[in-house]
C-alpha cells in the first residue's frame, strides 16, 4: 500500500470536497460538452448523448495537492481518448485545455490524456457523483495531482501550444506529478 502513496502525501479513507467558487447548477435541458480547436470534427453533445457514448469502469488512485491520497477510486464514465478519437484531433495538437464551469481551466500534454486510465467520469464508487465532486462531469486522470481532474467540466479545446490553467497561471506546477512532490512552479 506504502508504494501507491506518493511522497509526503497521507492516505484519506473519506474523500474531501475542496473547490473554486460555487456549486453550478445542473440542468440536462441546457448542458452540453463541446470538443474544439484543432480538430477535423468539432462536437457539441447534449447530455442524453455524452451519456450514451460507450463508458468503462476503471479504478485508480487520487493525490490531492493538498496532501492527501484516496486509493482504490471507481469510476465510470468516457475515456478522454474517445472524444478525441471522435472529435479527430489533427495532428498539429499536443495539447488540450479542460474547460469547466465559472471559468475554470487546466491543460496537459495530450499524450498524458490518452492515456487509458484518463476518464471524463459521472459516477464515483457506483453512484453518480455528487455536485460537490463535479457532477454532472469530472475529468479524472489519476497520474497528476487533482487540480488537474477538473470538476463541472463543459468541453475540451485541443492546441498546438499548452495554455496555463487557473491554478497554473497561479504558481502551481503544471507537470502536477505527485510523485515528484511537482505542487508549485
Amino acid at each position: 500500500m506504502k508504494d501507491r502513496i506518493p511522497p509526503n502525501q497521507y492516505q484519506e479513507q473519506g474523500f474531501p470536497v475542496l473547490h473554486l467558487g460555487p456549486i453550478p447548477t445542473f440542468d440536462p435541458a441546457t448542458w452540453d460538452f463541446r470538443a474544439e480547436g484543432l480538430v477535423e470534427r468539432p462536437l457539441r453533445l447534449t447530455w442524453e448523448e455524452f451519456r450514451r457514448l460507450p463508458s468503462v469502469v476503471d479504478a485508480s488512485d487520487f493525490h490531492c495537492v493538498t496532501g492527501w491520497s484516496r486509493l482504490d477510486n471507481r469510476w465510470e464514465g468516457v475515456r478522454f481518448r474517445a472524444i478525441a478519437e471522435l472529435a479527430q484531433v489533427k495532428p498539429q495538437a499536443a495539447f488540450a485545455t479542460i474547460l469547466a464551469e465559472h471559468g475554470y481551466t487546466t491543460s496537459l500534454p495530450l499524450a498524458e490524456l490518452m492515456e487509458e486510465e484518463v476518464l471524463f467520469a459521472w459516477v464515483w464508487e457506483g453512484q453518480p457523483l455528487t455536485p460537490e465532486h463535479g457532477y454532472p462531469l469530472r475529468l479524472v486522470v489519476p497520474q497528476k495531482y487533482a487540480y488537474k481532474s477538473a470538476k463541472w467540466v463543459r468541453g475540451v479545446r485541443f492546441t498546438a501550444r499548452q495554455e496555463p490553467g487557473y491554478w497554473e497561471a497561479r504558481g502551481y506546477s503544471n507537470t502536477a506529478d505527485p510523485w515528484r512532490e511537482e505542487r508549485y512552479s
